[in-house]
């Protein structure tokens, strides 16, 4: 595969073309064209191909982000955590169902791409936050996972700026949230059956340090692949 001609203008990418097809119209090293597969290997996520919005999986996910604000008054206001573990188990089998129910009932939507990791970075910025204000885990753990976030956050300019969306969700950034959104309720779960409290807490935060690493290493291989598309792909311009 050749390169392209000094001075010429990459083509611009399609409405709808994910990076992986846009990349591959455009003339690359070889290098480059292994980086795109290996990316596309890992893409986690299904294609996007409908505008639906009532469907089976975005009401899922839509309950999944109005049990936010329930979650924080049962847990901060009302100490009530039995309840408040009952929201988050909620929340985990949704997270869980949503994607299923997306693929098997044909039901994948726009929407649904937007609702569900949002869904997903609310809780894990609200959770730990309210977990540390109760006492329950250590503030720096705090500190780094939603550093991690902000981090993360100032890299979209230099991605969209290449014509992407997003880069895709891979398998190992799904392993690390699944540890994250579980080891919560474990541990809320600790405080509420002191029959098994001693067996729960020590599960608890085991699941959290090891959800913990994968979230930083995920952390890391996303810097890794904006370099990369940094350095291979041409800032866009912007059309007057």
């Amino acid at each position: 595969m050749r390169t392209p001609e000094p001075g010429s203008r990459h083509p611009m990418r399609r409405r709808g073309e994910t990076y992986a097809e846009y990349a591959k119209r455009i003339p690359r090293p070889i290098k480059s064209e292994d980086y795109v597969r290996e990316i596309d290997e890992l893409a986690a996520e299904p294609p996007i191909t409908t505008d639906r919005i009532w469907t089976i999986p975005n009401a899922l996910s839509m309950l999944r982000l109005a049990g936010v604000p329930v979650f924080l008054v049962l847990l901060l206001v009302y100490q009530l955590d039995g309840w408040a573990l009952w929201v988050l188990v909620f929340s985990g089998i949704s997270d869980w169902l949503d994607g299923k129910l997306a693929r098997l009932l044909n039901q994948t939507s726009k929407l649904g791409a937007i609702l569900d990791p949002l869904a997903d970075r609310l809780y894990m910025f609200v959770i730990p936050i309210a977990f540390a204000w109760r006492e329950l885990i250590p503030w720096w753990v705090v500190a780094l996972l939603v550093g991690r976030d902000v981090i993360l956050a100032a890299m979209v300019p230099f991605v969209r700026g290449r014509g992407v969306d997003s880069l895709p969700v891979t398998y190992l950034g799904k392993a690390a949230t699944f540890a994250l959104m579980y080891a919560f309720p474990v541990i809320l779960a600790a405080q509420v059956a002191s029959t098994f409290a001693s067996i729960m807490e020590p599960i608890g935060h085991a699941m959290l340090i090891w959800g913990l690493f994968l979230y930083l290493w995920t952390m890391v291989l996303y810097v890794v692949q904006v370099r990369l598309l940094v350095r291979e792909y041409p800032r866009l311009r912007e059309e007057h």
